[in-house]
């Protein structure tokens, strides 16, 4: 079918996805995504959700669409996805570009982290924030001063690579047994009169146990070939085996962090912002200190990687010079 006769069958309508083969499910839904014109969206229903396709999109297209769901289960998922304006830029990438407006998103509530590949417009309207009122609070900031201590985006992807290592990476280490121990101890001494001490420590527990790993595969795996694709492309030397970061790792690496996000917006929830009760101890204020500043940590990493480490990794592979096989 003629790619104009396919727009005008799915701009703004509804595609049944499970009414499709399996087999036949993405790539008619890539499809239908290639053949909207900028700000045109189609919907997508499914009888589960389509999460691995947001990453798939991801990983293949780039933060070029937008994603949001219109129903979440438990029977029933719907997402409308549309195609983003060409010269519309995701928050991540503002981020990156701009200290100032970075600031400005955060102190409005918009994720630029784990949803930095959300449009403008999109993170916006669900931080229930008007994009004119936005892009006044963006001017204001555009008059301040333009230098911050650190130009991350300037950065080489290997100099970046041990600057979280050593930024954030370190930081987890140093106080995550000191956070586990006071989360317990609290629980323990007052999750009598505050039962949601008891849900905060699970949820520490977890989210503990899920960083070790995932910093371990950062450590391991991603980290030194991101590394040595720098100082094969500065050497001007062929990479002689590719891992393809964007289809496998980096798709891992970003639901691993859309998960912490998840379990940091829990913890921040059952704590109330991080409320100190009245009449807490010591052991209770510093609990909570330590937990907010280490989602301040968190959020500041996982930026860092989604938004500048890995779109500089994912270029640096793509001119990466494969050697001849014959």
């Amino acid at each position: 079918m003629p790619d104009k006769q396919l727009r005008i069958l799915n701009n703004g309508r509804t595609l049944d996805v499970t009414s499709l083969e399996p087999r036949l499910k993405h790539p008619t839904i890539f499809e239908w995504f290639a053949a909207l014109q900028p700000g045109e969206s189609f919907i997508i229903k499914n009888d589960h959700d389509p999460k691995p396709l947001y990453y798939q999109m991801l990983g293949e297209l780039g933060p070029v669409f937008t994603w949001n769901y219109s129903e979440q289960g438990p029977t029933q998922w719907q997402v409308s996805i549309g195609k983003n304006k060409t010269d519309e830029l995701t928050v991540g990438e503002i981020a990156a570009k701009d200290f100032r407006k970075a600031q400005v998103m955060k102190e409005k509530g918009i994720d630029f982290c784990c949803g930095g590949k959300k449009s403008l417009h999109q993170a916006a309207t669900e931080a229930n924030i008007t994009p004119g009122d936005l892009e006044k609070a963006f001017q204001e900031a555009e008059k301040k001063d333009n230098t911050p201590t650190q130009n991350f985006d300037l950065w080489d992807a290997d100099f970046l690579a041990d600057y979280i290592y050593n930024q954030h990476h370190k930081y987890f280490y140093k106080n995550a047994d000191l956070i586990s121990e006071l989360t317990a101890k609290v629980r323990d001494h007052h999750g009598k009169n505050h039962p949601e001490l008891i849900k905060l420590a699970e949820l520490v527990e977890t989210l503990f146990a899920d960083l070790e790993q995932h910093f371990n595969k950062e450590e391991k795996v991603l980290f030194p070939y991101i590394k040595d694709l720098t100082r094969l492309e500065k050497e001007n030397i062929p990479l002689a085996k590719r891992i393809n970061i964007s289809e496998g790792p980096l798709t891992v690496m970003h639901l691993e962090h859309e998960l912490a996000g998840d379990m940091l917006k829990s913890i921040c929830n059952v704590t109330h912002d991080y409320k100190i009760p009245e009449g807490a101890c010591n052991s209770f204020r510093l609990l909570y200190n330590m937990l907010e500043d280490l989602e301040s940590d968190l959020h500041q990493h996982i930026h860092l990687e989604n938004n500048i480490l890995f779109p500089k990794a994912i270029e640096l592979e793509k001119r990466a010079v494969r050697p001849n096989v014959y």
